[in-house]
């Protein structure tokens, strides 16, 4: 699949790589490719991003990734539910991170060197990637269709670009015109 991505595609999973490795990341998740995707500029998701009005806010988007990462990848919806059982999830970070230290529940290792791998998420991610290329007949998958898939998977990072006024409509909206802004979230 990944020689049909565009340069600016490839360009964000590279990113992805490498801001897993930085991090200390045993997996490259979802996260990291959307932090990927902050970092680009001239690629067709980072006009939308900045059309939406991200380019201002992306520093306040990586801190409510990092933030959502010490509480273990946790959603908000996750963290509601949690709440609504009487579990007080920041004060299980705070109990672990006192016992074992900051950020210990983001899944970090210490060395090793080893290239971390794509879990689950991130194999989702680029999987919807390509049915919203196809979905739209594009021939080639690029950064906007990572984008667009980042914002109709439940998670982390749909949670928190939707915080930032990035849903699936509103980027399908700027990237395809306001006719695409429905369905195709669903596509594949």
């Amino acid at each position: 699949m990944f020689e049909r991505f565009t340069k600016d595609a490839r360009s964000v999973v590279e990113g992805a790589l490498e801001h897993a490795r930085e991090g200390g990341a045993r997996t490259v998740g979802a996260e990291h490719l959307l932090l990927a995707l902050l970092d680009r500029e001239g690629g067709r998701a980072s006009f939308a991003l900045s059309a939406l009005g991200l380019a201002e806010r992306r520093e306040p988007v990586r801190r409510d990734l990092a933030e959502a990462r010490r509480r273990a990848g946790l959603t908000r919806a996750d963290t509601d539910a949690l709440a609504d059982l009487g579990i007080d999830v920041t004060e299980i970070v705070s109990r672990v991170e006192e016992a074992h230290g900051v950020g210990a529940l983001a899944g970090r290792h210490e060395g090793g060197g080893r290239r971390p791998r794509f879990d689950r998420g991130a194999k989702a991610v680029l999987e919807r990637s390509l049915r919203i290329a196809l979905a739209h007949r594009d021939r080639h998958i690029g950064d906007e269709h990572l984008l667009l898939a980042l914002t109709a998977l439940p998670g982390t990072p749909a949670d928190v670009l939707a915080d930032h006024g990035v849903t699936y409509a509103t980027a399908a909206g700027v990237l395809y015109g306001p006719e695409h802004e429905g369905g195709m979230a669903q596509a594949g």
